[in-house]
């Protein structure tokens, strides 16, 4: 059974690691790395798969300023069950369309809840494992901290 590419790109890390490379170090420098040793090349198929990873990136990174101020994500993606496939659909936030506005920022809400429950295994199992006598604390109330950045930008408006 052949390695998925998530697989493959596992294995140039520790290909990577395994060659004496600077570690902990960042992807840029073992993509550099793996690319000037031969390790790895885009597949011609990869091309449009690359430029839509670019384009959702870019979508995700527009900012406008609502009439009230705020700095909001201009472009939100919900992934849309069409027949018998799944599509990635992208909608400007403008453009008022509840429905597909419910469904992306639910399924964002998961993906945070996700990293938050890998986070508090991987805080848990390091913890127990790595530093019983002095655990790294975890805390999953993002009150305080949501209501620190609100206070923040209000200070930063009232300023300017």
């Amino acid at each position: 059974m052949g390695h998925s590419y998530a697989q493959n790109m596992q294995r140039l890390v520790e290909q990577y690691q395994e060659a004496d490379q600077p570690w902990p170090t960042t992807a840029r420098r073992i993509a550099a790395w793996a690319i000037e040793n031969g390790l790895w090349k885009p597949h011609p198929s990869k091309i449009h798969t690359l430029c839509t990873e670019q384009i959702s990136k870019a979508m995700r990174e527009e900012y406008y300023i609502d009439p009230q101020g705020r700095k909001m994500r201009t472009k939100h993606v919900a992934l849309i069950k069409e027949g018998d496939e799944q599509r990635h659909i992208w909608e400007d936030i403008r453009s008022k369309n509840r429905d597909h506005m419910a469904v992306a920022f639910q399924q964002r809400r998961n993906l945070i809840v996700d990293d938050c429950q890998q986070l508090k295994t991987d805080g848990a199992s390091f913890n127990e494992n790595s530093c019983p006598d002095n655990p790294i604390p975890m805390s999953f109330d993002f009150t305080d901290d949501l209501a620190e950045i609100e206070a923040e930008k209000n200070a930063e408006d009232e300023a300017a």
